[in-house]
């Protein structure tokens, strides 16, 4: 059932810091000596007290530019979009150093603003930054990021559920599925593989595509981001044994969506529309300068993009989440792939979980006001039934 919107929305913008002490600075930008500042924005119905918080947080995007978080605040709940220090650039992204800022969110709303309850909510690619949270602040046990740089992540408060909505497994496993292999010099992506090329008339594979051409097709994907990895390991070893104090570089990596599904829906059915992307037509998206991993640091790559070195998979951290969980499936997302909700229920250790689809909704919920209130109604109704939520 929709929900109605009740009530008037109060916009707080909302500003956390927290300490870290780092030789290198990735992030451009003022800060005073050793504070990382981080942005957000809480939304509250006028004239409705909870002792109850959603928070929201992707690791790059900023969630309060999507409707979903206003309509919730205007049915009643208290919702918080937090932003990472890489709101809007992820080309040194650290997952790790993320979830530090996500712990100062959490932190935040439980010492500062004293609620009760603060329900984590994974949309979109902030599926696998909550469950790699969640998993942490429940059981502790990364000391370094994948380059192998200390990282401080004891202490974490771990939420009290976790809602995994219209959510992929993780930013590796999307590269995998997504790159382009067809590029055969990283220096010059007009040098194809032709046969390879889902966006080249030439190529005799066309869809629906062939069981064998797709298993070489994803053989030829993984190729390509190990010796992607391959020659970040490389060159990061290089300049820690150069000795001059240059200690990161940044990577351009062309040509990275390039899904077989998009083209054949077919291959892991849902309602989406053929021929389309969540950037739009996938062919122009391939080649667009905003494209995945587009540019990447060396660090970056192995925390966010490498599939055989990142900590944030969710289906993985999964495995030590213990909380309730509500997995949302929107059944016309063309961003995420359909499998990936199913894999991260059936993954959660919660003895508390619950799946459900919104029929017909894609990613964004873009025109689909009804959607988008049914999904709301379905958060209200779970939350409720478990005494997190008063409405």
């Amino acid at each position: 059932m929709p929900v109605a919107e009740k009530y008037e929305v109060d916009i707080d913008f909302v500003n956390v810091s927290h300490t870290e002490v780092t030789v290198l600075r990735e992030v451009y930008g003022f800060s005073a000596p050793d504070s990382v500042v981080l942005d957000g924005v809480r939304m509250r119905p006028k004239g409705k007290p909870s002792t109850t918080l959603l928070v929201f947080m992707h690791p790059t995007g900023s969630i309060r530019r999507i409707p979903l978080p206003r309509v919730m605040a205007a049915t009643g709940i208290h919702v918080l979009c937090a932003e990472s220090r890489y709101a809007r650039n992820d080309t040194p992204l650290i997952m790790e150093k993320v979830i530090v800022d996500y712990g100062a969110f959490v932190r935040h709303a439980k010492e500062v603003w004293e609620y009760d309850k603060v329900v984590l909510v994974g949309w979109s690619g902030g599926g696998s930054l909550t469950a790699l949270y969640q998993s942490q602040a429940e059981n502790h046990t990364i000391t370094t990021t994948p380059a192998g740089d200390p990282v401080d992540l004891a202490g974490l408060i771990p939420g009290d559920a976790f809602i995994f909505q219209a959510a992929h497994l993780g930013r590796a496993d999307m590269l995998r599925d997504f790159i382009d292999p067809s590029v055969l010099d990283e220096s010059n992506p007009e040098i194809r593989d032709t046969e390879l090329d889902l966006y080249d008339p030439r190529n005799p594979n066309q869809p629906p595509y062939s069981q064998d051409f797709l298993e070489h097709f994803r053989s030829q994907q993984v190729a390509r981001i190990d010796r992607r990895t391959t020659y970040v390991k490389e060159l990061l070893e290089h300049l820690r044994n150069h000795g001059d104090g240059e200690s990161e570089r940044v990577i351009l990596t062309h040509r990275t969506l390039a899904d077989p599904r998009f083209l054949d829906i077919t291959i892991d059915p849902n309602d989406r529309e053929p021929g389309m992307s969540f950037m739009g037509k996938p062919e122009l998206a391939n080649i667009s300068p905003a494209g995945l991993a587009r540019c990447s640091t060396l660090r970056g790559w192995l925390s966010q993009w490498s599939p055989e070195d990142t900590n944030a998979r969710a289906h993985v951290a999964a495995r030590n989440i213990h909380v309730p969980l509500l997995a949302i499936e929107n059944s016309a997302d063309n961003a995420v792939p359909q499998p990936h909700t199913q894999q991260l229920f059936d993954a959660c250790a919660s003895s508390d979980k619950t799946a459900h689809v919104i029929s017909g909704a894609n990613h964004y919920y873009m025109g689909q006001d009804d959607h988008m209130r049914d999904a709301v109604g379905v958060i209200s109704e779970w939350l409720q039934e478990r005494d997190l939520l008063q409405l």
